[in-house]
């Protein structure tokens, strides 16, 4: 039976089948599905596992649907990132479920997606529809997360929406913020700003990473759809900098020597999170490179400070896609 995700929402007990379908864009959507699953079965074992890890070993899957318990009633199994390779053991145990649970996740599948066919076709299956939220939507969620609070208005509200790019689990990701800075409850408007403003300085990092690794595709894009705050831009090219001083200090390093490992030692110590990023970077950027390039970042300042009118937008643009370019001269 195919549902309405906000249907759902509102009443997860109307799903009623032993296995269930969500699928869809919309990861925040889901994640919270995840956890009205947990909220409802809150004493029963949960197992979690990957299609692949269910490919790999096939009999995981049929042991736990096939292997009654004598320790638990129920059953539920957890199967993410599910597509149609899963669908010809989802219809060999469909049969045998029983009273245990199987709940599938996987991002977007096409309306010619045999798995997502099968499911709609099927009386004993549920498949929720997890599309991207609207603003209605993303609003309801924020009043209902920040009630008791003082301090949400229509500016606070639009503040959170433009933040999170009505991406839900970024919103999600904001309140958290938000309840954990403001425990008297009291939301200030030039305290949110200051503690959500880092998403600016994670937007840029992503193009910086994009322009020193020398992705054409993705810088182009990226450039296109970004307008750079005019205040913000020194600072930008600051974490420029910083990291092409760092690739400097790397190529100064690795003359015959294995790149993981210098990077592995590099002091201060690189971000695990950041170390293939870097890695892929350095292999592109020696000494002469990286002298080139903070000379240009140099001159850039340079006019921006002799120059007041200047238009810094397209400016800084400019400089990015120059060392794009440069990223990729052998």
């Amino acid at each position: 039976m195919i549902f309405k995700s906000y249907l759902v929402e509102s009443d997860f007990q109307s799903l009623n089948n032993n296995i269930a379908l969500f699928y869809g864009e919309n990861l925040g959507l889901i994640d919270d599905f995840k956890q009205k699953i947990k909220i409802h079965n809150k004493n029963i074992n949960i197992q979690k596992y990957t299609q692949d890890e269910i490919l790999k070993n096939q009999k995981i899957i049929i042991n736990e649907i096939l292997n009654d318990s004598l320790f638990e009633e129920m059953k539920i199994i957890f199967i993410n990132e599910v597509n149609d390779k899963i669908l010809f053991m989802i219809e060999e145990i469909h049969a045998h479920i029983k009273k245990n649970k199987i709940y599938l996740f996987s991002n977007i599948l096409e309306k010619k997606s045999k798995l997502r066919s099968y499911a709609e076709k099927s009386k004993n299956f549920d498949v929720i529809a997890c599309y991207k939220d609207n603003e209605i939507n993303l609003k309801k969620i924020i009043i209902e997360k920040l009630k008791g609070f003082s301090g949400v208005s229509t500016e606070t509200i639009n503040i959170l929406l433009e933040n999170c790019g009505l991406d839900r689990a970024k919103l999600k990701n904001e309140i958290e913020k938000i309840t954990s800075f403001f425990e008297d409850k009291k939301i200030k408007i030039d305290h949110l700003n200051k503690i959500l403003n880092q998403r600016f300085d994670e937007d840029f990092t992503t193009i910086k990473d994009a322009v020193l690794v020398g992705n054409k595709d993705m810088t182009n894009k990226l450039l296109s759809s970004t307008i750079f705050e005019s205040e913000k831009i020194p600072l930008y090219i600051s974490m420029i900098n910083q990291r092409l001083n760092k690739l400097r200090e790397i190529a100064s390093f690795s003359n015959g020597k294995n790149l993981l490992e210098i990077v592995n030692n590099f002091k201060p110590p690189i971000f695990w999170k950041d170390k293939p990023i870097f890695i892929e970077q350095s292999k592109r950027w020696n000494t002469n490179k990286t002298n080139y390039a903070i000379n240009k970042t140099y001159e850039f300042e340079m006019k921006l400070k002799s120059n007041a009118n200047i238009d810094k937008n397209i400016l800084i643009k400019k400089l990015l896609l120059d060392l794009c370019i440069l990223a990729n001269v052998s």
